[in-house]
């Protein structure tokens, strides 16, 4: 086989070796470049020539990127990013912009601001494409690696290169099925009754649910669910009680009742997050504002009010 050097890459060597880390197969990332699944072999084929590796292996029925796969595909992000702020050049134009951006989020903000944020992306920037990641408790190689380029979290990690922005604060509120049961009367009842929580990851709690526990308020949890979102299916037709942001009543909540908690809680912010190497880019100062500029009309749509 013909022996290739650094200069063979391009741009698309790139893109298609980012796209098939991402998709974990030939087939996916030949659907995301829209080309056949031929040329994406072939130029694998290629790109292991390049860099001497086989940077992706059968596992099952399917294939997974070696180590140095995974790190070439971080170092092809950030090189992406630079050549499209090189070929940018001179004002933004966010019409022009062609580009994918990834977002982590759990359910609760990725359905409270996420879908408003596309909608006005399709009308003034249509050739921008959103891809959401779960957060769960936010890592900082997320943003140092470019592996997402903002996150949406009450957690910012703690780092000098980390920026970050307050967007709100929700206050949390005591949800329950009004079909099965009232609100409790007081605190006795609310401890004597079961409730349901979120753990993202094992004996990681809600900031809440540590706060209250640390203040030694015992609760039984008889169900811990990985997201906000699984919650109703439990709540449904039993007494249980789940004391979670009060925006979760626009959506993920609605139509259950709630209350507020019989006892204080700390209120819940929410931060937006990047890494100090976007803080002047154009595109990113713009895509930020756009989603700061959603902030009001979704809590607008999300106050619980008195319940």
């Amino acid at each position: 086989m013909k022996q290739f050097d650094w200069s063979d890459l391009d741009v698309r060597l790139l893109q298609l070796l980012v796209a098939v880390v991402e998709c974990g197969s030939i087939t996916g990332a030949a659907q995301q470049l829209d080309v056949t699944q031929s040329a994406v072999s072939h130029q694998l084929d290629k790109l292991r020539a390049i860099t001497q590796d086989p940077l992706f292996v059968k596992s099952g029925r399917g294939i997974v990127a070696t180590a140095q796969a995974e790190t070439l595909a971080a170092q092809a992000r950030e090189l992406l990013g630079q050549i499209e702020r090189f070929a940018r050049g001179g004002p933004f134009d966010p019409a022009r912009w062609q580009a994918r951006i990834t977002i982590a989020a759990n359910d609760f903000q990725r359905d409270l601001l996420l879908p408003g944020l596309m909608r006005r992306l399709r009308l003034q920037a249509p050739g921008l494409s959103l891809r959401v990641i779960p957060s769960g408790v936010p890592r900082l190689e997320l943003l140092r690696s470019d592996d997402c380029q903002l996150i949406i979290s009450p957690r910012p990690p703690e780092g000098g290169d980390i920026m970050q922005k307050r967007l709100f604060e929700d206050r949390y509120r005591l949800f329950y099925d009004p079909q099965m049961r009232a609100a409790p009367r007081d605190l006795a009842d609310y401890l004597a009754s079961e409730h349901a929580t979120v753990l993202y990851e094992p004996r990681r709690r809600l900031d809440l649910d540590e706060l209250l526990l640390a203040r030694g308020v015992k609760r039984r949890f008889a169900v811990l669910v990985p997201g906000f979102g699984a919650l109703p299916a439990f709540i449904r037709g039993t007494p249980l009680l789940a004391t979670v942001p009060g925006l979760l009543a626009q959506q993920t909540l609605a139509g259950f009742a709630h209350a507020e908690p019989p006892l204080p809680c700390p209120t819940l912010p929410m931060y937006l997050i990047w890494h100090q190497r976007h803080q002047q880019d154009p595109a990113h100062r713009w895509l930020r504002e756009q989603i700061e500029a959603g902030v009001a009309p979704a809590l607008a749509r999300g106050d619980p009010g008195p319940g």
